[in-house]
């Protein structure tokens, strides 16, 4: 049959099935009992208990009718010459789509159809009124409405069911399309990969790619050589001494490079260029004037610094000796309040006879210091007043600040 003839044949049936229902409710009322019986109470006027009973009959009444037009239409040939459905494995994505929109049609128009038959069903007679024939029919109606529901959900579920593997196997052929295209993907990068690598190594013509590819691997090591020959150069440039490069950028002068020169000046028109060892700023101490000074001619210079009107150097704000291991050293920090600038002095001595003059005379507070210098490193001040021991007994043996020094006894 043709869609349009399964159609017909299906709106035949059920007007045939009417057609039954009707000559059957036509039947029953010219009966006796059916005349004899009294018109239902209207709603508003039934008791609880007869509302429930109306309900309960109704909806027995409603599934009688829908048993009787299943059956009516299952006689017709449409219905009969349905070809049986194909199994779900075997159908393809769009008949298994149909077949859940079709499923769910179905659902929808049962549902729609039991809820149209039973508002149409007048109220039923209340269970007190009823004879035991009737109270018994009524009891199977309801037990035939309740299976009746149960088939129909589970029906529904089924093809609930149906629709949602149909869904899942298209899901997973989908899935199963799109690993198969990433995998023959990542197998034909590979394989020109391993393509192009073999054919540098071979020492063939490469692809362009591989051509910028071993130009930019050269280009990379040539920067590299060139970068190590640069930092070798300027090491050894640093190693020999050589000051080519630092005169490319010389450094600024220091702020204090003023009060050098006319200390070095001063100092030099007094007792001559010889007195002088070395003169610098000390970069690492605040940038202070530095002075190196002959060690015998120390004494005469402090008394200088201190008494001349232009240095003016009174104060005395530091001394301590350094053991530099192949000579010892006497460090000087001076202050002058009138110009509020510093400087600072140092005196060198050996190690094995060390001494430098005592300035004890020109700077009161040299007192301590020298002592202390004394007692810890050993160097001698001749000019002293009273040199001796500041912090060890007199007794003690050696000078702990020495870097040679051995502890006499053991366990002290």
């Amino acid at each position: 049959m043709t869609p349009e003839e399964k159609a017909a044949a299906k709106k035949a049936a059920a007007a045939e099935a009417i057609a039954k229902a009707k000559a059957a409710k036509e039947a029953g009322a010219d009966t006796p009992s059916e005349a004899a019986a009294p018109a239902p109470k209207p709603v508003s006027e039934m008791t609880p208990e007869e509302k429930a009973a109306a309900k309960k009959a109704a909806a027995a009444e409603a599934i009688a009718k829908a048993k009787a037009a299943k059956e009516a239409g299952a006689d017709t040939p449409s219905e009969a010459a349905t070809p049986a459905a194909k199994p779900v494995s075997e159908m393809t994505p769009e008949e298994k789509a149909a077949a859940k929109k079709a499923a769910a049609a179905e659902a929808i128009a049962k549902a729609k159809a039991a809820k149209e038959a039973g508002a149409a069903v007048p109220a039923a007679k209340p269970v007190s009124e009823m004879t035991p024939e009737e109270k018994a029919a009524a009891k199977k109606a309801a037990a035939a409405e309740a299976l009746a529901k149960a088939k129909a959900a589970k029906e529904a579920k089924e093809s609930a069911q149906q629709g949602d593997g149909a869904s899942s196997a298209e899901g997973a052929d989908a899935e199963a399309k799109a690993k198969a295209a990433a995998a023959a993907k990542a197998k034909a990068a590979a394989a020109a990969a391993a393509k192009a690598k073999a054919e540098r190594e071979a020492g063939g013509s490469p692809a362009d790619g591989g051509d910028d590819d071993a130009k930019a691997k050269a280009a990379a090591a040539a920067k590299a050589k060139a970068a190590a020959a640069a930092a070798a150069k300027a090491k050894a440039a640093q190693a020999t001494g050589d000051g080519a490069e630092a005169a490319e950028t010389p450094k600024a002068p220091s702020k204090n490079q003023p009060y050098l020169d006319k200390y070095v000046l001063r100092i030099t028109e007094k007792f001559g260029k010889e007195v002088l060892e070395a003169s610098y700023i000390n970069e690492l101490a605040k940038e202070v004037p530095t002075l190196v000074i002959q060690n015998e001619r120390w004494h005469e210079i402090a008394q200088f610094l201190k008494e001349d009107g232009q240095l003016a150097f009174e104060y005395l704000s530091d001394l301590h000796g350094v053991d530099y291991e192949d000579r010892m050293e006497v460090y000087y920090h001076l202050y002058s309040y009138k110009n509020r600038q510093s400087l600072a002095v140092k005196v060198k001595t050996s190690r094995e006879q060390s001494s430098v003059p005592s300035v004890m005379d020109v700077w009161n507070g040299a007192n301590w210091n020298e002592r202390e210098t004394f007692d810890l490193l050993g160097i001698h001040f001749p000019g002293h007043k009273d040199l001796r021991r500041i912090l060890l007994p007199d007794d003690w043996v050696g000078y702990p600040l020495r870097k040679d020094y051995v502890q006499y006894d053991e366990e002290v």
